[in-house]
């Protein structure tokens, strides 16, 4: 059995990396033994990154990513030559009620979570297609693309065209030995959000969910190694959930 914790020798690629989930899942890689490439647009925030990466130990560039920009995309691939596993983490969200959402909104949010995901996807694809060694794209989904919450319609629905995508590009490049699959976290808690869960709205929500708790980033740590690793050779077109059993709560 492959080891999860092992992925010494593979190059990683992580989008929205300057902060958030996209700077734990980069830390969690590098960890594994990865060298990593990370992209977002603000270049000072990713620094940091880099520089907490490299003082553990391990190998990080940087990369200046607008995925909502195809030009910028086209500037990184380059970069992608030798990557094996591509994470799919940058992402956007508006909420507002359903009648408010703008075009604008619906532009920003459908065009970084999902166009930027397709383009992105691709790009990763083709490279991992010329080197002619497989290769692991994991998007990072939500369990809002396969249920809906109030007042984020415009995220819901990339995120169900994200879940859409990855078994699109699954079903046609597993030819190529390239794996797609997608990581669907449920409600975790960081430092943006922990406000947010403290009021009377948030303290319902936590209520509804199984384990009556929020998850912690760490949490996603295995289902992401799970899918970048050896350990996953028999998985593509997968939505991996964890979300504390979120999505089968009652009604």
């Amino acid at each position: 059995m492959p080891d999860l914790h092992d992925l010494s020798g593979k190059t990683a690629f992580v989008t929205g990396a300057s902060g958030g989930l996209g700077a734990h899942f980069a830390q969690v890689l590098a960890r594994a033994g990865a060298t990593l490439i990370i992209a977002a647009r603000r270049r000072e925030a990713l620094a940091g990154v880099a520089a907490g990466i490299e003082a553990a130990g391990g190998r990080c560039e940087t990369a200046a990513l607008d995925v909502a920009d195809s030009a910028s995309i086209a500037a990184i691939e380059p970069l992608l030559a030798d990557v094996d596993i591509f994470v799919n983490n940058a992402g956007v969200v508006v909420e507002k009620p359903f009648l408010d959402q703008s075009e604008e909104d619906w532009d920003r949010v459908v065009g970084t979570n999902a166009k930027g995901m397709f383009l992105l996807t691709q790009a990763a694809a083709r490279a991992m297609k010329a080197r002619g060694k497989g290769g692991s794209i994991i998007n990072i989904a939500s369990i809002l693309g396969l249920r809906q919450g109030a007042h984020v319609s415009t995220y819901a629905i990339s995120k169900a065209a994200a879940i859409q995508l990855t078994k699109s590009a699954a079903l046609e490049l597993a030819r190529f030995g390239i794996r797609v699959n997608a990581l669907c976290p449920g409600y975790i808690e960081t430092d943006l959000n922990r406000s947010a869960w403290e009021t009377e709205g948030g303290k319902r929500m936590i209520q509804r969910i199984p384990q009556r708790r929020l998850g912690d980033a760490h949490e996603l740590d295995g289902p992401l190694l799970l899918l970048a690793s050896d350990a996953s050779t028999y998985m593509t077109g997968s939505a991996l959930v964890a979300d504390g059993g979120h999505l089968v709560s009652s009604l």
